[in-house]
């Protein structure tokens, strides 16, 4: 028997998506998964808190255009928890090129481009360590 892979990871609905107002829409998709929300909060990210971040990108072409864009209006920070939630929350955003994202999926939706493409979610498990603490230090 396969055990059960209790996870907890992060999602960040980015400006785009708050500025269409699609929160809602994206959190009843991840709750119909079966996943639960175990924090939220709206940030409007600092230059600071986000090159932190995305410390990983920095030394990428895009990263300047990234944190501009990720500061340049309000965000809604998601840690879920459930069996398998790292791939799942991948599976329901959809690629990260909404052109490439599997019909249905948020990006495919609502996504416009490799950078507005609405949500951010961990890639991995020592990702989402990182980054749910990094939002969440206190969520256990």
């Amino acid at each position: 028997m396969t055990p059960i892979r209790i996870e907890t990871t992060l999602s960040i609905v980015k400006p785009d998506g708050f500025k269409k107002r699609l929160i809602g829409k994206i959190i009843q998709k991840y709750e119909e998964s079966g996943l639960t929300l175990a924090a939220i909060q709206r940030f409007d990210l600092t230059r600071a808190k986000a090159e932190g971040f995305y410390s990983v990108h920095k030394e990428r072409p895009f990263f300047p255009s990234l944190i501009e864009f990720m500061t340049s209006g309000p965000v809604v920070v998601m840690a879920w928890r459930g069996e398998g939630a790292i791939d799942k929350v991948r599976e329901i955003n959809g690629a990260t090129d909404p052109k490439k994202a599997a019909p249905g999926t948020i990006r495919a939706l609502w996504g416009e481009s490799i950078q507005n493409n609405i949500v951010h979610g961990s890639d991995g498990s020592g990702t989402s360590k990182f980054e749910v603490s990094y939002f969440f230090p206190d969520l256990r």
